[in-house]
């Protein structure tokens, strides 16, 4: 029996939380999409900076994509003091050093990069970016994480423009979406070589970037298209894109056979 092509291998970075006692989460909706939109096996990468070694997950994964989370990126991260911290509301230090190293050794390898949400705050402060709350100005998180329901929180939707040569724009089609806003703090300043991919039509605020360090994909958008992915073909289309970047890792890295994706 003839086997079955090996799919590339993608981290996804947990968070940690506590349920009771403290835990590695990640929301399944991250993890499936991977699954059947980009054609990938996928590895839940604890963020416990004393338990990750960034050199050797590089070595094996094809891919990683740092998801979205409730909690913020410490701002001594970029640029300000600890004493700063509490501005950026609620923290998780170890996901901001396994997120920073393991994004930093992968792009050093050639090999793709993807951000949601928090993803895309990570990446920029990784590229020499600032982040604040300021640009958000209470209109892209309707409410707080504890106001109402967790799913009305992603009802809460408006328009970004596509850049016209960014690949968000050549993948859909469109140079305009409807997209769900559940974020307290966004990008200040753009960290350097980044490309704006998109931004909010009703305050700029920037909503997906891009770049091609070291023959490294990176790409990372501010909303959350693993919400309603089966009925949104223009945020399958963000899986689509990473799925292929994939398997061009894969072929490259490992000799693996792309498998149609």
């Amino acid at each position: 029996m003839m086997a079955a092509p090996r799919k590339p291998l993608i981290g996804v970075l947990c968070c940690n939380e506590v349920a009771q006692r403290p835990i590695q989460a990640v929301a399944s909706r991250f993890v499936t999409p991977l699954a059947q939109h980009a054609g990938a096996c996928v590895m839940l990468v604890p963020a416990v900076a004393e338990a990750s070694d960034a050199a050797a997950l590089s070595d094996h994964l094809d891919g990683l994509l740092l998801t979205g989370s409730r909690s913020n990126v410490a701002v001594h991260r970029y640029g300000g003091t600890a004493a700063d911290d509490d501005r950026c509301g609620t923290r998780d230090d170890d996901r901001d050093e396994v997120a920073l190293m393991l994004a930093g050794r992968m792009i050093e390898r050639g090999k793709p990069v993807f951000g949601i949400c928090r993803g895309l705050q990570e990446l920029n402060v990784l590229f020499g970016g600032t982040l604040s709350r300021e640009p958000c100005r209470d209109q892209h998180l309707r409410g707080g994480w504890d106001a109402r329901p967790y799913a009305e929180l992603f009802d809460h939707h408006h328009d970004v423009e596509l850049s016209a040569d960014g690949m968000l724009a050549r993948e859909t089609g469109c140079r305009c979406l409807s997209v769900n806003s559940v974020h307290e703090q966004a990008i200040d300043r753009l960290g350097g070589g980044l490309a704006i991919e998109a931004w909010s039509a009703g305050d700029a605020v920037v909503e997906a970037i891009a770049a091609r360090p070291c023959g490294a994909e990176v790409l990372a958008v501010q909303w959350h298209p693993e919400w309603d992915v089966a009925a949104n073909a223009a945020n399958r289309g963000f899986f689509t894109l990473l799925g292929r970047a994939l398997h061009r890792s894969a072929a490259v890295h490992r000799g693996v056979e792309p498998t149609g994706s």
